[in-house]
């Protein structure tokens, strides 16, 4: 039995992972950590708490969908005390991605802007579109709710990287994220990645490839964030047996 923490417990994605994990086998909850108290009640065997050593010596690998100072936070503390993790939280700024770069030479980490199998089919499918659909202008566009704090999404992100690959191209350099104005034409490399906000909605992602006469989209739409939470937990399965490393949730679905 995998002994699993669950860090950022109280967030959308945490409460469904704990709710989760009570009807997954060989896998169980642990210990939850929290930075002030838990918003909602959970079984007494259960370690709450908000000392991150403890935290880490009660579990055996840990989830995290939190916010990124906390996984910040948390990647610091593993350093000293390594446990597996499957990280899921988005908007890592350029030091976090090269801290959680250095944590996995002393543990296996999995991170994943998006836990769901679909969205990793569809980057290995952007991928292949982008080679292939040579002079298609790229266009990608993600919806999230009203709550949701990064923009773009870190899937959309994730996505752009995808396309880029195809090309042979550096998103940093070609990515769009707003146009306003008398800008001129559109670049041939130009990836546009655009974010939208509003309502309930739990993610849609389209890559769409325009050319002149012709263009295809791929979709992506989530319906319930428990595609998240299930995702996660069967990545954590997956990571409690391997070595120290680096992966992506790719690698977890042999994609």
């Amino acid at each position: 039995m995998v002994r699993v923490g669950v860090f950022g417990a109280n967030g959308r994605v945490g409460k469904l992972i704990i709710d989760d994990l009570k009807a997954t086998q060989d896998i169980s909850l642990t210990a939850v950590y929290v930075r002030n108290e838990l918003n909602f009640s959970i079984d007494p065997s259960v370690m709450v708490t908000t000392d991150l050593k403890s935290f880490l010596n009660s579990c055996e690998i840990v989830i995290d969908f939190s916010l990124p100072d906390a996984c910040e936070a948390l990647l610091e503390a593993a350093i000293e005390t390594p446990r597996p993790l499957v990280i899921g939280t988005t908007g890592l700024n350029t030091h976090q991605l090269n801290l959680l770069k250095e944590a996995s030479l002393k543990m296996p980490i999995l991170y994943a802007t998006n836990m769901s199998l679909g969205v990793a089919l569809l980057n290995k499918l952007v991928y292949q579109a982008s080679a292939a659909l040579e002079g298609f202008d790229i266009e990608i566009v993600e919806m999230h709710h009203k709550h949701k704090k990064d923009a773009p999404s870190g899937t959309a992100l994730t996505l752009g990287e995808s396309a880029a690959n195809g090309r042979g191209l550096d998103l940093d350099k070609v990515r769009v994220s707003g146009r306003d104005g008398n800008i001129g034409e559109r670049s041939e490399d130009e990836i546009a990645v655009m974010a939208l906000r509003g309502g309930d909605i739990v993610g849609r992602h389209t890559v769409g490839f325009y050319n002149d006469g012709e263009f295809i989209e791929l979709n992506h739409t989530a319906t319930s964030r428990n595609t998240f939470s299930k995702g996660a937990i069967r990545a954590a399965s997956w990571l409690a047996s391997q070595e120290q490393g680096l992966y992506s949730i790719s690698d977890c679905l042999e994609l």
